[in-house]
């Protein structure tokens, strides 16, 4: 996704550094290059040499190098990439930023750059929500850098709140973003999320429980990346992510009927927790009477991802997703058989998984399993996101 495109990888201090040592890696397997500026900080953490090693070029580390400044000098450097990335973006580096500081060769090179810049801030809760910092975000968004805005969770400091680097998926698909890869453009990409709602009555129903944040997240990355995504969404309190087109359902028959007027798509990605069943619904309130619960005849719903795998407009590509609570990667490929499709998505939700903010998920394909680690619904998102556009463009 980033043949041929030249990264400026500037390191600033804090232990987040670590992640940016994986993010060097991922550019090269998505095809880029890297060239790594480490501040005096980031040094704290990271070597010159491990960055060297990892980008197959040299670590810059020094402003007054005369050997540097004789080959190449800062003013080429800041303008011999085609985007400048600061991970982690310490809220010293930028305060720097922000005020146009040119004290050491990061701080130069920024000042002195034409290229677009990304940063992703890293540090403690507190730190990320004092004024000073947010003045200073403010800022850098006003003069056209893009904020990757950091993950909640656990600090090593041992806080927790919002200041966490954003994984390395999500940095990735930022970074392809503001490349302007597009590595989806062109491409429409159905995704259904969220439950279904299966009326008793008019005041209950049937339904299997899911919050929609891992589809929702997922319409979003996709649309990131370029792709024109219908969402077909059941009843959720959630916002619509930028560039993504919603139509709500309620039940599983109107979810069908959706999913089949957003055709043709090149790839279907259906998380969507459909109701296996539905009843006849009351026209008014039942009421206890005295003799017992009602008998409720079930109906089976339509199986909408089984439809659209072996239907005459079935996409390219389809992704069904498997909330198991036992033998997640058995019942996942056998439902990768039973349903035809493509890929599936398998994750166990016997724990807290379901309302949650985070998701561990194997991928299972005929070409065997695959599983991504723990990690927020955002990033997971990204991660798949970035699989279903290799899968596209082969």
């Amino acid at each position: 996704m980033l043949n041929g495109r030249r990264i400026l990888l500037i390191i600033g201090g804090g232990i987040a550094a670590y992640k940016a040592l994986e993010l060097i890696r991922e550019i090269r397997r998505a095809g880029g290059s890297v060239t790594p500026v480490i501040t005096r900080g980031g040094a704290q953490f990271v070597t010159p040499l491990s960055a060297a090693a990892l980008a197959e070029a040299k670590a810059y580390t020094d402003l007054f190098d005369l050997t540097d400044e004789a080959e190449m000098g800062h003013i080429r450097l800041s303008r011999s990439a085609d985007l400048v990335v600061v991970c982690p973006a310490s809220a010293d580096l930028l305060a720097k930023m922000a005020a146009g500081l040119a004290d050491d060769l990061a701080t130069t090179l920024l000042l002195a750059t034409d290229k677009p810049v990304l940063a992703a801030p890293a540090m403690n809760v507190r730190m990320w929500e004092h004024a000073a910092t947010v003045a200073n975000i403010a800022i850098l968004k006003g003069r056209g850098i893009t904020i990757i805005e950091p993950d909640v969770g656990a600090m090593a400091c041992g806080e927790t709140g919002p200041g966490r680097l954003a994984e390395v998926p999500r940095l990735m698909e930022a970074i392809t973003a503001a490349l302007g890869a597009g590595v989806l453009q062109g491409r429409h990409i159905l995704v259904t999320a969220g439950p279904t709602h299966e009326p008793i009555d008019p005041v209950r129903y049937i339904a299997n429980r899911s919050s929609g944040k891992q589809g929702f997240a997922l319409a979003g990355a996709l649309a990131a990346l370029g792709a024109r995504v219908t969402l077909v969404a059941g009843p959720v309190a959630l916002t619509t992510p930028p560039g993504v087109v919603r139509v709500d359902v309620e039940t599983a028959q109107q979810m069908a009927a959706a999913v089949a007027a957003a055709l043709p798509a090149d790839a279907a990605v259906m998380v969507a927790a459909v109701a296996d069943w539905r009843t006849e619904a009351a026209p008014a309130k039942i009421k206890k009477d005295g003799n017992g619960p009602p008998a409720l005849a079930l109906h089976e719903n339509p199986d909408i991802l089984a439809s659209l795998a072996k239907g005459p407009m079935r996409p390219r590509l389809v992704v069904g997703f498997a909330a198991e609570t036992s033998d997640v990667i058995a019942h996942a490929q056998a439902k990768l058989a039973r349903k035809g499709c493509d890929l599936i998505v398998a994750n166990d939700v016997s724990g807290d998984v379901m309302g949650g903010d985070r998701n561990l998920v194997h991928l299972v394909s005929a070409a065997g399993v695959e599983t991504l680690p723990e990690a927020p619904k955002s990033a997971i998102a990204h991660a798949l996101a970035a699989r279903i556009a290799g899968l596209l463009n082969g």
